[in-house]
């Protein structure tokens, strides 16, 4: 199962994923909102297993240290990302990184550039971007950490190969596919 929360004042998604199976379940990006996004995990009887983040901006991580004082889900994060929890993080991503829970296993693809420690997961069917690519934009890189070409490298290296069928889902707006990116997005026409 997949839920999208549309949380606080940036609009940033926070989707939460669960196994119909085992009832367990993991958060991505909660930004804001934290009784709303435990209203929800409650609504669906789910024991949440990992609260991931894609990238340490405010708008991604706000209500990272309510939800693991409810769940005691650990919090993971790459490294160089982490400074922007405010608090120490439970554990690290890196690029390879295989994450399970349930039956489901979603592996973690670093995609810095909007950030230094950005990052993708992507399982069968799906990639969850952060602000690294949205539905025909992509994140900032002017904040600081930001390179707009590493940005745009990492997407063309490491998400376009994923497959044209794979839904994006990012970390504002609309989720897309691979392949509407790949052909409309106009960071990436030639």
């Amino acid at each position: 199962m997949l839920r999208k929360l549309v949380v606080g004042p940036y609009q940033s998604n926070c989707y939460i994923l669960g196994c119909d199976k085992t009832k367990e379940g993991l958060i991505i990006d909660p930004g804001d909102e934290a009784v709303r996004i435990i209203t929800e995990i409650s609504g669906l009887g789910l024991k949440i297993r990992y609260i991931l983040i894609t990238h340490g901006h405010v708008d991604h991580v706000g209500a990272a240290r309510e939800l693991k004082e409810i769940t005691k889900a650990p919090v993971w994060i790459h490294p160089l990302d982490a400074g922007g929890l405010g608090f120490p993080s439970d554990g690290d991503l890196f690029e390879g990184q295989n994450i399970s829970w349930g039956k489901f296993t979603l592996s973690v693809i670093h995609t810095p550039g909007h950030s230094t420690g950005g990052v993708c997961f992507h399982m069968p069917g799906a990639v969850f971007t952060g602000d690294t690519l949205f539905a025909g934009s992509i994140g900032r890189t002017d904040f600081s950490g930001g390179n707009h070409p590493q940005l745009i490298r990492g997407v063309k290296e490491k998400i376009f190969p994923l497959g044209d069928e794979l839904r994006v889902y990012p970390g504002h707006g609309p989720h897309s596919t691979i392949g509407q990116e790949r052909k409309s997005n106009p960071f990436f026409r030639s």
